[in-house]
């Protein structure tokens, strides 16, 4: 399997630190991601990310683009690149996790399986993705005997009811590799699996975090990360839910996504220059 990587680098100055994208169930490390990447790197980080498989540039699981039977091959696939990633251009500069959306349950699902991140720091938005009864019940089923089955409905377009602003939405969904179409089956039970899976590990999580979420969020539940921050066993653990934002916070107008990632920035910032 041929899997895209990518990577951006500040053209002057000292190098802050390493931060590795983890991208959402629709999305890629291209397009809207990659805004935000060369945003970082433009501050002074050095900025890596991959495209899970079925996603984006890289190879789809026998053809199906979207198709996540199984979460634990692409956090293989994360922990291999980002790993080999950090030893080859970032040796020695703090590294930190930038996750959207279903990439959060992913980023912690990396930190879970090699606790050693140490000071490594991660977002998290929280995913909440359940299906209507009784769909819900059936899943299991539906996911072992049709696991491509395109069934599972979701709640509108997902860009629809992310991206605030009409040119942002448009120009998310002109993309040419971004999947428009409903989850599979199979990859519905496993993003459920997924979430109960996270949910029971929360106090197993003790690195640094900054957890940033949309308060009209309508894709992910506020109130997750809400419990996660509560529930969480990192001592630096800081969580800001901004009124009014959707649940892509670069679809928003441009004065909250200053606000936004100008946040953001300050805490890793501080963090990558051992202030905090």
């Amino acid at each position: 399997m041929k899997l895209f990587t990518q990577w951006w680098t500040p053209l002057h100055g000292e190098k802050l630190g390493l931060i590795c994208v983890v991208h959402g169930y629709t999305g890629e490390s291209s397009w809207t991601v990659q805004l935000t990447s060369i945003h970082f790197a433009k501050a002074g980080f050095i900025v890596c990310a991959i495209d899970h498989q079925g996603h984006g540039y890289s190879d789809a699981l026998d053809g199906y683009v979207a198709h996540i039977p199984d979460i634990g091959p692409v956090v293989d696939d994360c922990i291999s690149f980002f790993d080999a990633f950090r030893e080859r251009h970032a040796p020695g500069l703090k590294a930190f996790m930038y996750a959207e959306s279903l990439g959060g349950a992913i980023a912690l699902l990396i930190t879970l399986r090699k606790k050693r991140v140490g000071k490594s720091g991660g977002g998290f938005d929280g995913q909440k993705f359940k299906p209507p009864w009784p769909l819900e019940h059936l899943l299991g089923l539906a996911a072992t005997v049709l696991p491509t089955w395109r069934v599972v409905p979701t709640r509108g377009s997902i860009p629809d009811v992310s991206f605030k602003v009409e040119w942002k939405r448009k120009l998310a969904i002109a993309s040419p590799k971004r999947y428009m179409g409903k989850p599979r089956a199979a990859t519905a039970y496993e993003l459920m699996r997924i979430c109960r899976e996270v949910q029971g590990r929360f106090e197993e999580v003790d690195i640094p975090l900054l957890i940033i979420h949309g308060g009209d969020d309508v894709v992910c539940d506020p109130a997750c990360v809400e419990e996660f921050h509560q529930r969480a066993s990192s001592k630096d653990k800081t969580l800001k839910i901004y009124p009014g934002m959707w649940h892509q916070l670069v679809g928003e107008p441009e004065e909250n996504v200053e606000l936004v990632f100008g946040d953001a920035l300050d805490w890793l910032k501080s963090r990558a220059l051992g202030s905090k």
